[in-house]
């Protein structure tokens, strides 16, 4: 493949596209949640109803995650991420002039389609390099986008406060423009095209499923990233009702997961290649489990606080850093020539199994409960991700690979 020429359309992609891209995504994701109840206000609706905007969205991009990826496989990279950021750019529009929350909504949920962002900036990714370079390159790339989960509510809430609700939209569009500019001038085709029709990319998905690898590196990053999730549906009411901080204050709080989710992309990109895809993995698995397995036995012994329970989140943000680069690489490693399918599958199934889990964890941390039940739905994950590792290691010596 061709060395990457920074906008040269000709060739593949520069990293600063792809965490570009993806970022794009990350922040359409999370920068309106401060405005949420003045949007509620505005459109004269209950909270409980603006909130779905979050729920719709998220269902929305797990279910585009399972046909971006066979699309790209069929069309191309370039072709699937420009026509996506056009779509994504006039559902914006539609956010901006939507005369009531139900129109808001619909358009809100168009949004996902940016989704994309995230999907091939990995299955980019694995078309340009191999295997452990790839997991060094999807580390830089995650680690870049892991910097706007911690951003992005903090310009949207001083957007809000200065210049109302759809400063935040109109910050997205603006920025959706800029992106699609930089991927029409610098993102060449990476895929190797085939004359297929989109349901005979869809018959692949029982070759992907029917690979035991590819089940392993999936559950693997499902279970690693699903203590994280389960974490975000808990954690602000252990903030608030357990610990009673303010909002403000779990708010920085829950920065120190997101810096050792960036330390971790770090180490990562770094040492993948050195140190391999699978033991990366089992690595970044381990030091989640160490974190959550402390945080349990130090709860249980009644020493737990504030200052302990978000700290040791620490070790949770570090270990998936470490690991989900390499588990990202893994599964799109097993069928290279579906590394598109194999992506938005990938996907779809994390943020599906997530989102499960924080439901989870709503449902487990009922009125009067401490924070016991969520630290133990999180080392549950945490293990079921060390084992699942341990599969695929042990899967890939059986075959050499």
């Amino acid at each position: 493949m061709l060395e990457p020429r920074f906008l040269d359309r000709t060739t593949p992609p520069k990293i600063v596209t792809l965490i570009l891209m993806a970022g794009l995504a990350a922040l359409t994701m999370n920068i309106f949640l401060p405005s949420l109840p003045g949007m509620a206000v505005y459109y004269g609706v209950p909270y409980g109803v603006m909130q779905q905007s979050v729920a719709l969205y998220l269902a929305l991009s797990a279910a585009l995650q399972i046909i971006i990826g066979p699309i790209s496989d069929r069309f191309g990279r370039r072709k699937v991420l420009v026509w996506s950021l056009i779509l994504f750019l006039i559902a914006t529009v539609g956010t901006l002039l939507a005369p009531t929350a139900t129109v808001f909504l619909i358009f809100r949920m168009a949004q996902a389609v940016i989704a994309s962002g995230m999907v091939l900036s990995r299955a980019v990714v694995r078309d340009m390099v191999a295997d452990e370079r790839a997991a060094s390159m999807i580390g830089y790339v995650t680690m870049g986008m892991s910097l706007v989960p911690m951003i992005g509510p903090v310009i949207g809430g001083f957007l809000d406060d200065v210049y109302g609700w759809k400063a935040n939209f109109a910050l997205l569009l603006v920025l959706g423009v800029a992106v699609l500019a930089l991927v029409w001038a610098d993102l060449g085709e990476t895929a190797t095209l085939r004359p297929v029709s989109l349901m005979d990319q869809v018959r692949t998905y029982p070759g992907l499923f029917a690979s035991r690898r590819f089940w392993g590196y999936t559950l693997a990053a499902a279970f690693s990233s699903g203590c994280f999730f389960a974490y975000l549906g808990g954690a602000p009411y252990v903030g608030d009702k357990v610990f009673e901080l303010s909002s403000t204050h779990v708010g920085a709080l829950f920065a120190l997961t997101a810096i050792g989710y960036a330390a971790g992309n770090f180490l990562a990109g770094r040492y993948s290649v050195r140190v391999g895809m699978n033991r990366m993995i089992l690595l970044g698995t381990l030091v989640t489990s160490f974190g959550i397995a402390l945080l349990a036995v130090l709860t249980w012994a009644g020493l737990s606080g504030p200052t302990m329970f978000f700290g040791l989140t620490v070790f949770m943000g570090l270990g998936n850093g470490i690991a989900l680069p390499s588990a990202n690489a893994g599964m799109l490693s097993v069928r290279p020539e579906l590394a598109g399918t194999a992506s938005g599958l990938g996907g779809a199934i994390m943020i599906g199994g997530g989102a499960a889990l924080a439901a989870v964890a709503g449902v487990l941390l009922h009125p009067g409960a401490t924070e016991m039940p969520l630290v133990l739905l999180m080392l549950a994950s945490s293990i079921a991700s060390v084992i699942a590792t341990l599969f695929v290691i042990r899967r890939a010596r059986q075959i050499g690979a």
